[in-house]
């Protein structure tokens, strides 16, 4: 069974993994206490605690990141939907329609494909499509 993942942008794909890693915190601290009522043993439960307290900090500096990343982004406007979104890199997705957005001329009605943000993927694409 193959998954079909839905396109989403950039900045949207950041902060799931980012609030993913908030409830993979949770669960570890969890875990620790359930460790400690089960075990009871304490440095178990510290370390499970410290291993939470690690991937919230972790959390919270991703959400800074994408908050600095996101204030420098360019808005456009979705052709699609009319909405404004947050664009980064050469090639995203309306965070709203989910429709490709790219400001580079030569990669106009192309198909979307997310290499084109990495420059050595991108020249590979660019190799292929020339043959």
């Amino acid at each position: 069974m193959k998954w079909n993942k839905k396109p989403t942008s950039k900045i949207n794909r950041i902060r799931s993994w980012a609030l993913g890693l908030i409830f993979a915190a949770m669960i570890v601290m969890y875990l620790g206490v359930i460790l400690l009522y089960m075990a009871h043993s304490k440095i178990l439960f510290g370390i499970f605690l410290l291993l939470g307290t690690l991937a919230f900090l972790l959390s919270f500096v991703v959400y800074f990141w994408i908050g600095m990343l996101s204030m420098r982004a360019v808005t456009v406007q979705c052709p699609n939907c009319n909405h404004y979104t947050k664009m980064l890199g050469r090639a995203d997705i309306c965070a709203n329609c989910n429709e490709p957005l790219t400001l580079d001329p030569s990669l106009e009605g192309k198909e979307f494909n997310e290499d084109y943000n990495n420059k050595r993927k991108s020249a590979e694409l660019e190799k292929k499509e020339e043959r």
